[in-house]
């Protein structure tokens, strides 16, 4: 016979497993925006005079970020880094690879985070939460590594 604790606690179980799927769901929602957001900054959707406004003035930003590197390297960090967060924010919609997508993620805000702080300094990346969208992305990654280890074949 099953106590009514026991059901109480299932209930409480269920309940936290709900919670923790809608979480991670908004996580990945919301760093799948992110990137998307600033794809559509970038190529002026949301008006010129908004965020970057077209892809010339997201070219001189990139080269204010990564003020160490070369200028002839900018316009292909510029592209880079737009495939990368094109393909990164549509695999975090689509749910694809989930830890691997989870952790290119990070590795990309990584890179972004350094190049802010080496080139404005470590105030920077911390006023626009580079590491803490970075902590959510790794985040990510250990809530998935741990549920392939709990469920084979996830």
């Amino acid at each position: 016979m099953i106590s009514a604790l026991t059901v109480r606690e299932t209930r409480k179980h269920r309940s936290l497993l709900s919670l923790e799927r809608a979480v991670v769901m908004f996580s990945r929602v919301a760093l799948a925006l992110a990137f998307l957001s600033g794809i559509a900054s970038r190529f002026g959707w949301y008006g010129r005079d908004v965020g970057y406004g077209n892809f010339q003035n997201f070219v001189k930003y990139t080269a204010e970020v990564n003020s160490f590197m070369p200028v002839s390297t900018i316009p292909f960090l510029a592209w880079a880094a737009t495939a990368a967060e094109l393909g990164l924010g549509i695999a975090l919609l689509a749910g694809i690879w989930p830890k691997w997508i989870a952790l290119a993620t990070a590795a990309l805000l990584m890179l972004f985070g350094t190049a802010m702080a080496i080139s404005f300094g470590v105030r920077s990346p911390l006023d626009y939460s580079v590491f803490s969208a970075m902590a959510a992305a790794l985040l990510l990654a250990v809530y998935e590594a741990h549920r392939e280890e709990e469920i084979p074949n996830a």
